[in-house]
């Protein structure tokens, strides 16, 4: 289903009503997101464009300002009120600090679909970009567009809100952190970095190796896995799960856990090791 311009509706995209808190409207994005994931719609331009317009209508209600500001137009305007919204609002306004890309993060690590950066850049175009931002009294992370504009933004606008695009070669060296310096002075932009990987131990008996499969408490993130065991692994190898290290910043992705593998002696063995212990 889709809207023209006077008759789009942020709150019927997603299905909610006016007075729904932003648990609901998080609630209700996810599960659209989930419906109209690209990667569960290969092919579907149709279901393409759906996905476009509940990522707006998210990213304008998931934010306590855009929101009113959108509530406003609609007392003042009625169905024009998208019309309006979107004269004042590029697209960079509206999702400048979401958290979109932190829910399709979810959805990859949990069903194994395309990272968020990869999924945005066939959506949005070249121009799509993450980072952190800051500025006095405000701070969010999020992504942002560089050099496109929605089909409701004015040329005049386009100058006002334009900025300016950066060089995309790495930042090292001591050149790299000059950059850096200047661009996060200048813009309050933090360019992403990848988080930092996490080690811990995960004990194992021998009959869990055999089952090649265990449920294991991540310490630092206090939630449960469900971990793999290659067969044949021994006694002080390591096990690497990806993006289960510490959170990226800026829009960078996670670093990784390693798990240094423990197996832990049966009861014969241990019997057997005393035994050898005291020379018997």
């Amino acid at each position: 289903m889709s809207w023209n311009n006077m008759e789009k509706d942020y709150y019927q995209i997603l299905g909610i009503n006016s007075s729904a808190s932003q648990q609901e409207i998080r609630k209700a994005y996810r599960k659209l997101a989930f419906q109209y994931h690209p990667d569960r719609n290969k092919g579907d331009p149709t279901a393409t464009e759906r996905m476009k317009e509940v990522n707006e209508a998210y990213a304008t209600l998931s934010d306590p300002l855009k929101k009113r500001e959108y509530d406003a137009l609609k007392q003042q305007y009625g169905p024009f009120a998208y019309q309006r919204f979107r004269e004042s609002h590029s697209e960079e306004d509206i999702f400048r600090g979401s958290d979109i890309n932190q829910i399709f993060e979810e959805f990859a690590r949990a069903f194994g679909f395309r990272r968020s950066n990869e999924i945005f850049r066939d959506f949005y175009g070249p121009g799509y970009r993450t980072f952190e931002f800051k500025s006095p009294g405000f701070f969010g992370r999020g992504f942002i567009f560089f050099g496109h504009y929605g089909r409701g933004c004015r040329d005049s606008r386009e100058q006002l809100y334009k900025v300016p695009s950066f060089p995309t070669f790495p930042f090292t060296g001591i050149l790299g952190k000059l950059a850096k310096y200047i661009l996060g002075k200048k813009w309050g932009i933090k360019w992403p970095e990848r988080g930092k990987d996490w080690n811990e131990v995960i004990w194992l008996t021998p009959k869990e190796i055999q089952k090649g499969e265990v449920k294991y408490r991540h310490r630092r993130k206090s939630k449960d896995l469900m971990v793999k065991i290659p067969p044949g692994i021994k006694d002080g190898q390591q096990m690497r799960l990806k993006g289960m290290g510490a959170p990226g910043k800026g829009g960078g992705e996670s670093g990784d856990l390693y798990l240094e593998i423990r197996i832990r002696a049966t009861l014969s063995q241990k019997i057997k090791n005393f035994l050898k212990q005291v020379g018997i």
